[in-house]
């Protein structure tokens, strides 16, 4: 069991939660915590349920009335369950590839039920992996109706996380407020530069000299949500742009697959506009 905890910070808040776990019969195998500012705390417990002495429900029951008395949000996960990851594409194959590889190989422990695509032309890869595909279009005059069928299509599937694999379309407030804190974006650089079209060509004329890429959750303000994980790598004046483009797609994908993997491990807490990623 992983038990996430957010909370104004106090004395004795872990011996009060790892007491109410060693009651129940739980053993810890790994505890993580984190102050900051000097007021909030954070900490993700991963506990062996092998011991487990009490029904779920009244462990359940037990931490709710113990963060009621902390003042704390608490949420108990089972990493045994497979989240169900739904993809949106655009005509980028680069990260949709990456994904999918590693839900095959089992690098992502999650199941991935459906891509949805703005554009038909990643159908093939979808299917290569045996995932339904579904092409719903999007323009600027039927934004609504397109959002309205690609949520009757995350519902349908049950799903859990959105994934934006260079989706190249901007989601409503609406639409991501029906996914608060579980849809992850990746964008082509460290937030917030060269925003807008042709990002490599804009860093290659100002003769940049790393290029990378930030994962982050979508919010209503396009591309200023809370960051889950960010990397570059080095280029130089010899870099053409298909070169610094190659080496961005490269990143991209590595970045993006960090932040899914943090999230289904349960390893992310949002606070604000900023988040808490345990290692």
């Amino acid at each position: 069991m992983i038990l996430l905890i957010s909370c104004p910070d106090r004395p004795g808040i872990i011996a009060r939660v790892t007491g109410l776990l060693f009651e129940a019969g739980l053993n810890i195998l790994d505890l993580e915590q984190h102050v900051e500012e000097g007021s909030l705390f954070f900490m993700r417990i991963h506990a062996d349920p092998a011991g487990l002495r009490i029904p779920r429900e009244e462990l359940e029951e037990r931490l709710q009335t113990l963060a009621g008395a902390l003042e704390a949000e608490m949420r108990l996960h089972d990493p045994e369950e497979r989240p169900r990851v739904a993809v949106l594409v655009s005509t980028e194959p680069a990260c949709l590839q990456d994904l999918l590889s590693k839900r095959e190989s089992g690098g992502l422990h999650c199941d991935i039920p459906l891509v949805i695509g703005s554009q038909d032309a990643l159908r093939p890869l979808a299917a290569g992996y045996g995932v339904p595909f579904h092409h719903v279009p999007m323009g600027a005059d039927d934004r609504p109706a397109a959002e309205e069928a690609m949520l009757a299509l995350l519902e349908e599937a049950g799903t859990d996380l959105v994934v934006l694999a260079r989706y190249m379309r901007i989601l409503s407030a609406d639409f991501v407020d029906r996914y608060r804190d579980r849809i992850i974006n990746i964008h082509h650089s460290f937030l917030p530069a060269f925003k807008g079209n042709r990002p490599y060509h804009q860093a290659w004329a100002r003769g940049v000299k790393m290029v990378g890429a930030t994962a982050h959750f979508a919010t209503a303000d396009l591309d200023e949500g809370p960051i889950i994980a960010q990397d570059a790598t080095p280029v130089t004046h010899q870099h053409t742009v298909e070169a610094m483009i190659e080496r961005g797609r490269e990143i991209e994908r590595r970045v993006l697959a960090q932040a899914v993997q943090a999230w289904l491990e349960r390893r992310v807490i949002v606070h604000g506009k900023r988040t808490v990623v345990f290692h």
